[in-house]
């Protein structure tokens, strides 16, 4: 057997087919529970999508890890400084898009850095995300791993991991620390870009995506890395992959037993919740490893999950930006009942007159709605690798 490993390309294809799946309902007010995020402590599988693609981020650094290493040191850097730029703004470019936004007034202006809302207070722009996040998480976790090598990078990992644990349980609410309100990193990110530019979907300032939880974050890119390392150190053999099912195994029961004293927990990214979800992903891509390096099943279930995986950013990109574009083309769809006149956007006409009649379960309509662009995105990946156009940074 050869040492390219087809099930990781499906593996990461996999989970961005399911970011766009969970990041694109129909209706976020009705949406199947396994496809909504935990509400606070807890694990859905909603919650599993980012921590597997920061895995096969690492996943994909240990194949080019070894040319950074043989080109030398400015070549490395120049190539991870780059590239962590690039993801970064692009990310701040999507959070920005699509550059215009209705006043009060009904009228398109220009989407300024901060504005005033109907009832007087400030918003803006949200400096961190999801892409954000991967970008600081690839460029910390390739310094660590590329100066202090695998043990150092074991250490640091642990120290990141114990540390982040202790910091959550000192410097946050002495009543409690891991709630919402009583999470010390909301500070930071408040002290650090303003109230008006970090996330407000809880109800609050608070940023799922903060830099004090990006720490731990950047543990989940380094483990794999170190499962990318390794499988291909041992190669496509048994004893590889026995030795990854337990290893898979041992981190799950770890994240469960410190869940106990530091709750499982996507939005503040606890510790626990990096080995719990790693344990999964390692599990996940095991059994694909199983299926597609040992028994050959390969078909077109694969090949579907292998287009989205060959062009990862530009998909999450268009899937973020399209809807915001679309969202400036207002369509007439009623009016209150004190006479307000009532829009809807493309996509959401979509919804509303074709999706949301399938079914008198408005979850049904929902999902239909998400699978259909799932199909849709999937389409424009699927033309992109037929054409050979892979867009990389």
């Amino acid at each position: 057997m050869n040492n390219r490993y087809y099930s990781l390309d499906v593996f990461r294809g996999a989970t961005v087919a399911l970011m766009i799946l969970v990041n694109n309902p129909g209706s976020w007010s009705h949406i199947f529970t396994p496809l909504e995020h935990a509400a606070w402590h807890g694990c859905t599988p909603t919650d599993l999508v980012f921590p597997f693609f920061l895995f096969a981020v690492g996943n994909a650094m240990s194949f080019v890890m070894p040319k950074f290493e043989q080109k030398g040191n400015n070549f490395f850097l120049k190539k991870i400084i780059k590239r962590t730029l690039l993801i970064f703004l692009i990310g701040l470019f999507l959070n920005w898009s699509p550059f215009l936004r209705y006043d009060q007034a009904g009228n398109l202006v220009l989407k300024g850095w901060e504005w005033a809302k109907a009832d007087g207070s400030t918003t803006g722009i949200r400096v961190m995300g999801v892409l954000q996040r991967i970008a600081l998480c690839y460029f910390f976790a390739s310094l660590i791993v590329y100066y202090f090598k695998q043990k150092g990078s074991y250490l640091i990992s642990c120290i990141l991991l114990l540390s982040y644990w202790v910091f959550t349980w000192l410097l946050g609410n002495s009543t409690n620390p891991f709630s919402l309100q009583g999470f010390w990193g909301t500070q930071v990110d408040i002290n650090l870009f303003g109230d008006a530019h970090v996330y407000h979907g809880e109800g609050v300032a608070f940023d799922p995506e903060g830099l004090a939880s990006t720490a731990t974050a950047i543990v989940q890119v380094i483990f794999g890395y170190f499962v990318g390392a390794y499988i291909q150190q041992k190669g496509k053999t048994f004893e590889m992959l026995s030795n990854l099912f337990v290893a898979a195994a041992v981190l799950m029961v770890a994240g469960y037993c410190w869940d106990m004293v530091f709750p499982i927990n996507k939005k503040i990214w606890s510790s626990s919740y990096v080995l719990y979800t790693t344990g999964l992903a390692m599990a996940v891509l095991g059994v694909m490893i199983y299926l597609i390096e040992f028994n050959g099943k390969k078909g077109i279930w694969s090949k579907f999950f292998d287009v989205f995986g060959k062009n990862p950013l530009f998909i999450f990109v268009i899937s973020g930006f399209l809807p915001r574009l679309l969202g400036l083309i207002r369509i007439n769809n009623g009016t209150k009942s004190d006479g307000t006149l009532l829009y809807t956007t493309p996509f959401g006409w979509f919804y509303e007159h074709i999706c949301k009649n399938i079914s008198a379960d408005l979850r049904v309509g929902s999902l239909v709605y998400a699978i259909v662009m799932i199909i849709f995105y999937w389409s424009i990946v699927y033309w992109m690798d037929k054409k050979k156009i892979y867009v990389k940074v």
